[in-house]
């Protein structure tokens, strides 16, 4: 149990289709001994789908990690000098910051935490959900491959006939890509057939 003890940042974004597989991953952390503090993305809290409402996520997901979600770009800045986490999670990571986090675009909680995080050379761990991974976004996926103290959760092709551009990670590789991560390491094999499980 390498996470005992670890202070786990947890930042969820709006693919808001994967939050209920990714929401119990909190748990899956916590079970292994993790402290996760969780961050939220603008588009979590404010945007409601045929999913569920805001509300209704952010009750989920501190729920679950058991405090107050990090909500704004001020509050998510001092875990870097201040409050160090030992890693930081997103999970989901939609396209939209993907292309943000490959550019150096902080705009949000989670992002900000990420940043903070490679400032203190600790690892920042990546489960993608996006539509366009193989698509315009592939370019910037490949220079997150190439980050130094970058770490992806294995991924594939959920719907490789229908959606043949989109990647999804397999969020329960969420707990050994972080422990494989804090040792400097990448969780292997990364890429699965997603769309077989």
């Amino acid at each position: 149990m390498m996470l005992v003890g670890k202070q786990i940042g947890f930042g969820l974004t709006g693919s808001h289709c994967t939050l209920e597989e990714v929401i119990p991953m909190i748990n899956a952390l916590q079970a292994e001994g993790a402290e996760v503090i969780p961050f939220v993305s603008h588009t979590i809290q404010t945007t409601e789908t045929k999913f569920g409402t805001p509300n209704q996520w952010l009750e989920s997901i501190e729920k679950a990690a058991g405090q107050e979600a990090v909500n704004s770009i001020p509050k998510a800045e001092p875990y870097g000098p201040k409050t160090p986490l030992d890693a930081m999670l997103i999970a989901p990571m939609t396209g939209s910051s993907v292309s943000k986090f490959a550019n150096a675009q902080t705009d949000s909680p989670v992002l900000m935490a990420a940043k903070a995080t490679l400032r203190n050379s600790a690892p920042v761990v990546l489960a993608i959900s996006t539509n366009d991974a193989l698509g315009l976004n592939a370019s910037n996926l490949a220079k997150l491959l190439q980050m130094h103290h970058v770490y992806l959760v294995p991924f594939g092709q959920d719907n490789p006939y229908k959606k043949p551009t989109s990647l999804v990670a397999r969020m329960e590789d969420i707990p050994p890509t972080i422990e494989a991560a804090i040792r400097g390491e990448q969780y292997q094999p990364l890429i699965i057939e997603k769309f077989a499980d």
